[in-house]
């Protein structure tokens, strides 16, 4: 009989064997096949993006310029959007700098208009078509922003938000989505924000507008599902952009602060990074935020009382730190 030492040697003799035969051959081989799978994945990416027509509103500055820079090095067939057409032909300037030869990249169109008004939009959508035929990616990222209680806010300031951030948006992407269902090919991106999914004090015309944006493209997702038509919503928390300064207060002046937690957010070439691959990936939705906004989503959803509750608090926080 084998003493309690010896049959301790044979077990771990066995158990070594057993690791050096199936552990590490599976182990190694499970890691090849991650690895093989993100290599096709990126394939499949970069042959979704070369030679895509991708049309990028609000392209002058913050997260629109950084994804024009990720798309236009993807070899992408831009077209960039904005208001100021001279910070239009910069941008254009500044791609064709920085060409990667060893991709084939293209020259960007440009078309200035804003997106508040509707008739200009239109005849941006109709622009666009007749210089490039199509379009396969659509990137709804203009915005902006809003500080201000509700009870000093007149009625045109939210009206004004809602333009851009939502009539705006969705009627760029009325007019560029029936030659997209023409064709069964198309993918419409909406840059929306975690206040798409909560809202926060002083915030309300900013959130009204980004939850309505997040309700629109649920709805068209699962419309054009049929033909073929992906739409990706994504929802950044704080990026370090100029989006706080550009803001609108109650009386519709410019609020002119960069917030901390702005200041302290993810840059904007990171969030294009995510939307790029986002884009690539063809994915539904991305959360782009730190723990506690994507926490704060979660806690509104499993537990709206005590959500409320902190967002009362915070509201008292900042009208005695607006006082004092």
């Amino acid at each position: 009989l084998l003493s309690c030492g010896s049959r301790k040697t044979v077990q771990k003799r066995k158990l070594m064997d057993l690791t050096r035969s199936v552990i590490i051959p599976l182990l190694f081989g499970s890691l090849g096949i991650f690895a093989l799978f993100r290599l096709l994945q990126w394939m499949r990416m970069r042959a979704y993006l070369q030679e895509a027509v991708v049309v990028i509103t609000g392209a002058t500055s913050g997260l629109g310029k950084e994804c024009a820079k990720a798309f236009h090095a993807a070899g992408s067939k831009l077209v960039l959007c904005g208001r100021d057409g001279e910070k239009l032909k910069d941008l254009v300037q500044q791609l064709s700098t920085t060409t990667n030869h060893r991709k084939n990249t293209h020259k960007p169109h440009t078309v200035v208009f804003d997106l508040s008004d509707t008739k200009t939009v239109l005849n941006a959508a109709e622009e666009i078509l007749k210089y490039l035929g199509h379009v396969d990616i659509l990137i709804n990222n203009a915005g902006i922003s809003f500080r201000g209680t509700i009870v000093d806010t007149g009625l045109d300031v939210d009206k004004k938000v809602m333009e851009t951030n939502y009539f705006g948006p969705i009627a760029l992407t009325k007019a560029l989505l029936p030659s997209m269902i023409k064709r069964r090919q198309g993918h419409i991106v909406a840059i929306s924000s975690v206040q798409g999914k909560i809202s926060i004090p002083f915030r309300s015309a900013y959130a009204a507008s980004k939850h309505a944006t997040q309700a629109f493209f649920d709805c068209l997702r699962a419309e054009v599902e049929q033909y073929d038509i992906d739409v990706t919503v994504v929802s950044p928390g704080y990026i370090q952009t100029n989006l706080s300064l550009n803001a609108v207060t109650a009386d519709g002046s410019r609020y002119g602060v960069m917030d901390k937690n702005t200041a302290e957010g993810q840059t904007a070439a990171e969030v294009a990074q995510v939307v790029l691959n986002a884009v690539g990936q063809k994915k539904k939705e991305v959360l782009v935020a730190g723990l506690t906004p994507s926490l704060a989503v979660y806690l509104r959803n499993l537990f709206p009382r005590l959500f409320f509750t902190l967002m009362a608090t915070r509201a008292k926080k900042e009208r005695k730190a607006k006082d004092s």
